[in-house]
C-alpha cells in the first residue's frame, strides 16, 4: 500500500515554520551549520530560472480545475494525484511491516562492519544486499543506496557510485541493493506477480520493493527510524525518485540525474521502455528512442496523451527535503518543474526543501557527491 500521511506543522519560537513528517522533525539550528553551508546556494534557482514553470500543469490545481489555497485544500489534492498514480501504476501487493535483515556473512571494514544479508522484498523474492553499521551504540540516521547491484554502493564497482561506502564513512548506516539478477538478464527491473503478466509497472515495483527495505532497515536495532534516506544515481536515481515520492517515511531523498521528467528526445530518459512505465508482455520493443517503427507500448503513450508528467510525483514529497544531482539529463532547465515544488512547499510554510546541483555530464563528480553527503548530513543528523 501507498502511504497518504500528511506532515504536521508546529512553530518554533524563531517564528520558522518547520516540518514534522510522520514521526519525523527537521530542525534547523538558528546558526548554520557547516553542512549547510555546502548546500545552501543549491537551494534556489538562477534568476533565468526564478518562478518560471514550463508547461507543466500545477499541482495546485484539482482534476476539476479548482485552485488549492490552503493546507488542508493540498491535503485532499495530494490525495487526488496520489490516487491517480496508484491507479496509473498498479496497486503494490501488501508490505511486510515486521521482518529483519538476515545477516549471512560480517566482515570488519575501515570504521564500520559490513554484514551481507537478505530479506523479502517483494512477495516471494528475495534479495541480497550488503549492510554497513559504523562503530557506536546509538541509534544512527541510515540511508538506502540503490543501482543496478549492490556492490558498486559499498565501493567494489564503478567509482563515484560508492554512496553506501561513503556515508557509512560519515556515520550513517547504509544498505546497499540492487537487482543483480535481473541487470544480468538485461530486464533491469521487478515485475510482480510475473514477468509474463506484470500487474504494476516495474519501476513502482521497485518503489515496492523499497519500503519493504525500509521495514527492514527500521527494524534494525542500530537504525533511527525517523531518519531514513534514499540515493541512487541513473538507474538508481529513477529508483530512489519513485521510491521517496510513493512512500513518504522516507524522510529525504537524492537522485542523481535520472531525468526527473519524461523528454521523449533523450535517450538515458527512458522511461518508455518496458523495465520502467512501459511494460507489455514480450516480445519487447527494441531499446532505444520511441519512433513510428518502434513505438512505445503499455502504460506510457497513455501518459503522454493525458499530458501527465512527474513533477506530479516530485510534489508527493512536501515538506520532506530532495535533492536533484543533476548531470547531463537534468540541466539547469529543470527548475521549471521543480518550481511547481516550491510553490507547494510554499503554501505549506516552509522553504529550502527542493534543491538542485549541476554538471555538464551524466557521471558523478567528486564535487557533486560531496553536496549529497552534506544533505544527507544536514537534513538526517541530529543537531
Amino acid at each position: 500500500m501507498f502511504q497518504t500521511v500528511l506532515p504536521k506543522i508546529i512553530l518554533l519560537g524563531t517564528g520558522l515554520l518547520i516540518g514534522l513528517a510522520p514521526e519525523i522533525s527537521f530542525c534547523e539550528e538558528k546558526e548554520p551549520q557547516q553542512a549547510w553551508n555546502k548546500i545552501s546556494p543549491y537551494f534556489s534557482p538562477a534568476k533565468q530560472w526564478e518562478n518560471k514553470y514550463g508547461s507543466y500543469r500545477s499541482p495546485l490545481i484539482f482534476n476539476d480545475s479548482t485552485p488549492v489555497k490552503t493546507a488542508t485544500q493540498w491535503k485532499q489534492r495530494r490525495s487526488e494525484i496520489l490516487a491517480d498514480w496508484q491507479k496509473m501504476l498498479g496497486q503494490w501487493p501488501e508490505l511486510n511491516k515486521t521482518q529483519k535483515l538476515e545477516i549471512l556473512d560480517t566482515t570488519q571494514r575501515e570504521t564500520f562492519t559490513q554484514h551481507r544479508v537478505r530479506f523479502e522484498w517483494i512477495p516471494g523474492q528475495q534479495t541480497t544486499g550488503y549492510l554497513l553499521v559504523p562503530q557506536g551504540t546509538k541509534p544512527k540516521p541510515a540511508v538506502i543506496c540503490v543501482y543496478y547491484e549492490p556492490e558498486t554502493g559499498i565501493g567494489l564497482g564503478s567509482p563515484l557510485r560508492d554512496y553506501a561506502y561513503q556515508l557509512a564513512k560519515r556515520g550513517f548506516v547504509t544498505l546497499s541493493l540492487g537487482t543483480t539478477e535481473a541487470t544480468a538478464a538485461k530486464t533491469y527491473s521487478l515485475y510482480y506477480p510475473s514477468i509474463e503478466n506484470a500487474k504494476v509497472q516495474p519501476l513502482s515495483m521497485l518503489a515496492c520493493a523499497s519500503a519493504n527495505a525500509w521495514y527492514a532497515l527500521s527494524n534494525q536495532k542500530q537504525v533511527d527510524k525517523n531518519r531514513i534516506g534514499i540515493v541512487g544515481h541513473s538507474f538508481g536515481g529513477k529508483w530512489a525518485m519513485f521510491s521517496s515520492c510513493l512512500f513518504d517515511k522516507f524522510a529525504c531523498a537524492a537522485w542523481s540525474d535520472p531525468g526527473i521528467v519524461f523528454q521523449n528526445d533523450r535517450g538515458s530518459i527512458n522511461y518508455w521502455e518496458p523495465w520502467y512505465l512501459g511494460y507489455h508482455p514480450k516480445p519487447w520493443r527494441k531499446r532505444g528512442l520511441i519512433t513510428k517503427e518502434n513505438p512505445a507500448y503499455g502504460l506510457y503513450p497513455k501518459l503522454m496523451k493525458q499530458n501527465r508528467n512527474l513533477h506530479e510525483l516530485h510534489a508527493l514529497m512536501a515538506p520532506r527535503p530532495f535533492l536533484v544531482s543533476g548531470g547531463s539529463e537534468d540541466p539547469p532547465q529543470r527548475w521549471e518543474a521543480l518550481n511547481h515544488s516550491v510553490a507547494v512547499n510554499k503554501l505549506l510554510g516552509y522553504k529550502n526543501r527542493v534543491g538542485m546541483t549541476n554538471r555538464p555530464k551524466h557521471g558523478p563528480t567528486k564535487e557533486s557527491n560531496e553536496i549529497i553527503y552534506s544533505f544527507f548530513e544536514h537534513f538526517l543528523m541530529p543537531n
